[in-house]
């Protein structure tokens, strides 16, 4: 792990934003010890259950598992509910330093023959069969399994599997293979016990009171002898697919408390990335993506050094027009190289969506390197994310009304409003109907409807308006002033060699800005698809920097390029060229789902590729605006310092 402290964890102090809890033990009496603000009750909540074979989470009452009604339910925050969390309260409480052994909590019992406990037990089985992970909080920290995986290594799992199962042909799927007694063919074996242990320190400078820094459980199954008073001995509690009748499940655990000197409360969530020592692969991403980017500046470097000044200095000291008409390359198009592009409309609403996504990215990352949006905050980068997007309407609007301005549109009120709806619209159209596919199936992602209407108002009420806002100033600008004349008349571009020509061009710009990212994006899909813990936010704003280079600089030579082939339409290629690697992320993403996920079912995989063509969008509009304001600076200054008679 990187000791670097802006990258280890990807912040400079890894700040929690929730105040720590003291908590003490009960004197005698039964009563809290006299310390000011500190509990002697700890209080076990738990989050939906995952799969990282089926994309579909589901809340933890769904499964039937020993639940409490009475007590309210934490408010959740936006980012939560777009992530499908939902944190409830458990029937699992515990005295600060009170040892409990094989604590009884509830006991389910299923009769196979009533239709509804049949559905239940079946719905069980099958969350088991699919491997879903239940997830449990402790004073906002997850609740880890830990154990041994080869290389005596130690492997650390912010979660905790239902149960497993050994197929007919008697070999034992995941969770299975940590017990030998797991061997009856075609049964599912429950975890129905929990040891768990939660380490503390004594809190300096006070006469008592501790703070929690970790917690671990290990996970257990037991058929309790006796039900109404379980001894945590016997066998495994098997679930025959073959058994019929009455069955009881007894649920339980034992928890112990240990000290520990050694964790700061700061750092406690250190331990659950005991087993993500990914610090090398990504100095090595780091370092690979710089390569790349030293390449491509050391291309541009010598492009505007030496071939730009030797042509420009040429061409200032030309005295006579026939010399310059001797002349070829990107002077001879200087009269159609500000030439209005084609669709200039469409692309001037992408630069305007594109500027509110690049902005939106820069602060969420900036943000998240300093700590204030670490996992240990419960869903705030996509709530800061949402927020962001909706303020930035303002940027949006003045940047897509200054282009169309300046290719010469007149229709405004189209403009704006295709600025305000059409990439928000075909997000909000594909996460609409993914949410139906959620509802449809139960699942706690399905997003509310009280939610859905939020969302909806926070878009016109409040982006909408914004837009409209910047879309007034922009227009109300006077034109972007270029540096040389349009001729009225287009030259007719020569035959272009097959390199020069449009689409290869484009198919090349997008490789160079994806190999910087590749190893990043792998993380990333993990952190989705494979729940595992993303905390790496300072690597990923240096990759994004390097992202953000890397495009400029790969559109700048394919531009450049072109301009000495006689080709001016450099608008909509840059946007392209760099825009282009979000066909190789998808790409990617398609090879991520064959090769690395065991997703099944069609809802599933339809959920899978509907989100991917979210991110796919998103991705495209981002790095196509950076190509292009890359290209139209580059072009913008070449002919700002060229004479033309």
């Amino acid at each position: 792990m990187s000791h670097n402290p802006l990258l280890r964890k990807g912040t400079i102090k890894y700040l929690v934003t929730c105040l720590a809890e003291n908590f003490c033990e009960k004197n005698p009496a039964g009563k809290e010890q006299e310390v000011p603000d500190c509990r002697s009750e700890i209080e076990l909540f738990v989050n939906r259950l995952d799969s990282v074979e089926s994309v579909l989470p589901y809340e933890y009452t769904a499964f039937d598992f020993c639940s409490i009604e009475s007590e309210k339910r934490p408010s959740e925050n936006l980012g939560q509910v777009l992530f499908g969390e939902r944190i409830e309260p458990s029937p699992y409480k515990f005295e600060f330093k009170k040892k409990e052994e094989c604590k009884h909590v509830c006991t389910k019992t299923y009769n196979t023959n009533k239709p509804e406990d049949k559905a239940k037990l079946d719905f069980l089985k099958k969350g088991m069969l699919l491997n879903y992970q239940h997830h449990w909080i402790v004073d906002n920290m997850p609740v880890t399994w830990c154990y041994d995986v080869e290389d005596g290594q130690k492997f650390c799992n912010p979660g905790f599997p239902i149960g497993c199962y050994v197929t007919e042909g008697g070999r034992p799927k995941d969770a299975c293979v940590v017990n030998s007694e797991f061997n009856d063919k075609d049964t599912f074996y429950i975890f129905n016990h929990v040891d768990i242990t939660i380490f503390y320190h004594v809190v300096e400078n006070e006469a008592a009171g501790a703070r929690l820094v970790a917690a671990k459980m290990e996970p257990k199954s037991y058929k309790h002898t006796k039900v109404d008073s379980p001894d945590c001995t016997g066998a495994p509690m098997d679930l025959s697919n073959k058994f019929t009748g009455e069955l009881k499940i007894p649920y339980t655990y034992s928890i112990q408390f240990v000290e520990d000197k050694h964790i700061r409360w700061a750092s406690r969530w250190d331990y659950i990335l005991e087993s993500m020592p990914h610090t090398n692969i990504q100095w090595f991403s780091i370092m690979n993506s710089l390569v790349i980017v030293l390449f491509l500046s050391g291309m541009v470097a010598m492009i505007m050094l030496r071939t730009l000044h030797k042509d420009i200095a040429r061409y200032n000291q030309m005295d006579s027009v026939e010399d310059a008409q001797e002349e070829f390359g990107w002077k001879l198009v200087h009269g159609d190289v500000f030439r209005p592009p084609r669709k200039g409309m469409l692309l001037s609403v992408f630069l305007g969506s594109g500027t509110q996504i690049f902005i939106m990215t820069f602060v969420t990352l900036f943000f998240a390197c300093l700590g204030f949006l670490s996992p240990a905050n419960r869903g705030a980068l996509m709530t800061c994310a949402v927020v962001l997007w909706v303020l930035l309407g303002t940027p949006a609007g003045y940047v897509a009304a200054r282009f169309y301005k300046s290719f010469g549109g007149e229709k405004w009120k189209t403009n704006v409003l295709l600025t305000a709806f059409l990439c928000p619209g075909i997000v909000f159209a594909d996460f609409f109907v993914m949410n139906l596919i959620l509802w449809g199936e139960g699942s706690s992602a399905a997003m509310p409807f009280g939610t859905l209407v939020a969302i909806l108002a926070l878009w016109f009420c409040i982006s909408v308006p914004l837009t409209f806002i910047g879309a007034y100033f922009g227009f109300k600008k006077s034109g972007i002033e270029h540096p040389v004349r349009t001729n009225q008349i287009p030259r007719q571009i020569p035959e272009q060699s097959f390199y020069t020509k449009p689409l290869p061009g484009i198919i090349m710009g997008g490789i160079l800005p994806f190999g910087c990212i590749f190893i990043q994006l792998f993380f990333i899909l993990n952190s989705i698809w494979s729940h595992q813990m993303y905390y790496m936010f300072g690597f990923l704003f240096l990759v994004f920097i390097i992202l953000v280079i890397t495009c400029s600089e790969a559109t700048i030579l394919l531009c450049y390029f072109h301009l000495c082939a006689e080709d001016y339409h450099w608008q909509w290629r840059s946007f392209l060229t760099s825009g282009f690697t979000a066909a190789y992320f998808l790409v990617y993403a398609i090879h991520y789902f064959f090769s690395k996920l065991q997703i099944t079912g069609l809802a599933s995989t339809i959920l899978y590729f509907g989100y991917t063509m979210i991110m796919a969008l998103i991705f495209f509009l981002f790095t196509g605006t950076i190509g292009f304001f890359a290209c139209f600076w580059f072009v913008t200054k070449i002919y700002s310092v060229v004479k033309v008679d």
